[in-house]
């Protein structure tokens, strides 16, 4: 089925089975090889000891005495499964996090207090024979190849981009004095490791900041750098810039595979194999770029989070069983500021201590009844099924999805698009009797005799009491969604969650007039930080876009939105129709009614506590786990 991206590829005399490349995003490295990545990125190796990592100055180097039998068991835990073994070799340069001081291309001092002292040569040969130490150790132990990480901002990046590098000396200027230091990494890196170790590298092929490195000068670093490595991976942005990150680990409102035409001109420009990272969502999209030879591999970070098994499947020919990623990046610790990490669509990610990967049978089948088929209760009912219980699902609607059904309709939302017809694909491949149109009462529950039950009834849409907010003009979020293009002239919003703000992009690039009103003061305050940025970024592009933060709505008349500000300034605005998009209200009142029934009972999901996506998929499957 995906002849292309099943096919072997040979980098430097290493055989990898597939195209198939997983980053070193989590840490799951054995999952991920028995899931079928036939080159598996088993982490990062910070290369100079207290001056290299992003994360702690008293990060361990993964070479030292006490560190290498871990170290080993990365190799070991990615071969078990037949896979080749990689590593990231890092090195954080002027962003590290050190006690005295950091090395850069320049002298500066960072916005934390962190003095970053201009790199002398005798500073490069220090940081040149860490290098030569780390990449010899990695052969050693047993790494198959390593992926230099000169993109991002790091410190080889950091030479190459006059974003960072304002040097005068021979160091700076021109690109040629740029790739100095950067060719010297690499020289340093192949005497170390010979001719016959395949050596892969990672460089951004675009910043997007003012004032960074421009294409021309990646293209003609990668063409110097072909000399000393077997495969250049293209990706783009920069990781601690949260303006540039957006592009380097996109979100929803992003273009899918943002690198491949540059990967594809690298390609055209080397005579080395090219990879690419970035929002390769499926099988066919991946098959396709190299069927066109853009590029001889792809490389996969979220995707391989959501669903570990995704390259399995994909040998197997059952692409409609791979688990979507929805580039939410609850996984990205950065975008979330450690908060609440986990994965939407895979609740044992992050949660490996007491959530299992696979799904074990249940001792005694029974019957399990799931009132309500969203992503919870869908996720609910297919786990259960699994586990040898007879499963009923009683949804209210003619179709299972839940809210999903509208978000699936929304212009930036393919990627739950893509869970919705998941779900709905694994309802009908198994034997789970599903009651579409049908109104859950006490009563049916109790005829249905049920020995587990499960309520995903969902929450129901905040209409809030303003006076004319019942007015004819007026109109839920979700009957938006279904019947957006019908929308004309000027519209308000309000509401500035997630689903409002979208709301008014897809409708600002319908040329709509919009305005957003929303009583907080930040647009999309539960989202993460990259999707804020992302955001932003997009409602500067659109002139036909207003918002007014911190406003509350106070009246709606036939003519005009009336609203106010903190201070009590109030303001008018025409209108031609308006949206409400202010939340969900849970139904605490009609679960109260489920409950008493059987003593096995669980809510899930939005009906007591609208939530998320990832917390109902949490609740539903544990649920089921659990029974």
């Amino acid at each position: 089925m995906f002849e292309q991206l099943l096919r072997p590829l040979n980098v430097n005399g290493m055989i990898l089975r597939n195209r198939i490349i997983a980053t070193p995003t989590g840490d799951a490295f054995d999952e991920k090889a028995l899931g079928g990545a036939a080159l598996v990125v088993a982490g990062h190796a910070i290369v100079e000891p207290g001056r290299s990592s992003f994360a702690s100055e008293d990060e361990p180097w993964p070479f030292a005495k006490y560190e290498r039998e871990a170290t080993r068991k990365r190799v070991l835990k990615v071969h078990q499964a037949g896979s080749k073994a990689s590593i990231e070799i890092f090195h954080g340069g002027r962003e590290s996090r050190v006690r005295d001081y950091a090395k850069g291309p320049c002298s500066l001092t960072m916005p934390d207090g962190t003095k970053v002292r201009a790199m002398d040569e005798a500073m490069m040969q220090e940081t040149l024979d860490w290098y030569s130490r780390t990449v010899a150790s990695c052969r050693k132990i047993g790494f198959d190849a390593i992926l230099l990480h000169f993109g991002h901002g790091w410190l080889p990046d950091q030479f190459l981009s006059p974003f960072y590098n304002h040097r005068s000396d021979e160091y700076g200027g021109s690109i040629e004095n740029r790739a100095r230091f950067p060719l010297r990494i690499l020289e340093a890196v192949r005497d170390a490791v010979g001719p016959h170790y395949p050596v892969e590298m990672r460089i951004s092929a675009y910043e997007w900041v003012e004032g960074s490195i421009e294409f021309p000068d990646v293209l003609a670093f990668s063409r110097m750098a072909k000399r000393y490595v077997d495969m250049i991976q293209v990706s783009s942005g920069i990781d601690k810039n949260t303006v540039a990150n957006v592009h380097c680990i996109t979100t929803n409102l992003e273009p899918e595979m943002t690198n491949l035409g540059w990967a594809r001109q690298v390609k055209r420009a080397v005579s080395i194999p090219v990879s690419v990272v970035g929002a390769f969502m499926t099988p066919q999209v991946a098959e396709d770029a190299l069927a066109r030879n853009d590029v001889d591999a792809v490389a996969f970070g979220r995707t391989l989070i959501a669903d570990p098994d995704w390259p399995r499947k994909a040998m197997e020919g059952r692409p409609e069983d791979i688990v979507p990623c929805l580039r939410c990046n609850n996984c990205y610790h950065i975008a979330s500021d450690h908060w609440n990490v986990g994965c939407s669509v895979n609740p044992h990610y992050h949660n490996e201590s007491f959530v299992p990967k696979g799904i074990a049978r249940a001792d005694t089948g029974r019957n399990v009844v799931i009132l309500g088929a969203g992503p919870g209760g869908m996720r609910a009912a297919i786990t259960a099924f699994d586990r040898g219980h007879r499963v009923t699902l009683v949804e209210r609607e003619d179709e299972p999805g839940g809210m999903l059904r509208f978000i699936a309709r929304e212009s930036h939302k393919s990627e739950v698009a893509r869970l919705l017809g998941h779900y709905r694909a694994q309802l009908a491949k198994r034997d789970i009797r599903v009651m579409l149109g049908c109104e859950a009462t006490p009563e049916l529950v109790r005829a249905l005799e049920p020995e587990a039950l499960g309520i995903a009834i969902g929450a129901t849409e905040r209409r809030p009491a303003i006076e004319g907010i019942d007015g004819p003009k007026v109109l839920l979020a979700t009957e938006v969604i279904m019947r957006a293009d019908e929308l004309e002239g000027r519209i308000v919003i309000l509401g500035g969650g997630s689903i409002g703000c979208e709301l008014a992009l897809e409708l600002a690039e319908r040329d709509r007039q919009v305005l957003v009103i929303e009583m907080a003061h930040a647009l999309a305050g539960n989202a993460n930080a990259l999707y804020r940025e992302a955001l932003r970024q997009k409602f500067e592009l659109h002139p036909n876009i207003k918002v007014a933060l911190g406003n509350s709505c106070t009246k709606v008349s036939a003519e005009h939105v009336e609203y106010a500000d903190d201070a009590g300034r109030r303001q008018k605005a025409a209108y031609d129709h308006m949206i409400v998009s202010v939340g969900l209200a849970p139904q605490t009142d009609l679960v109260e009614r489920f409950h008493g029934i059987v003593p096995d009972t669980a809510t899930i999901g939005d009906c007591v506590r609208p939530s998320s996506i990832m917390n109902a998929n949490f609740e539903g499957h544990t649920f089921a786990l659990n029974i």
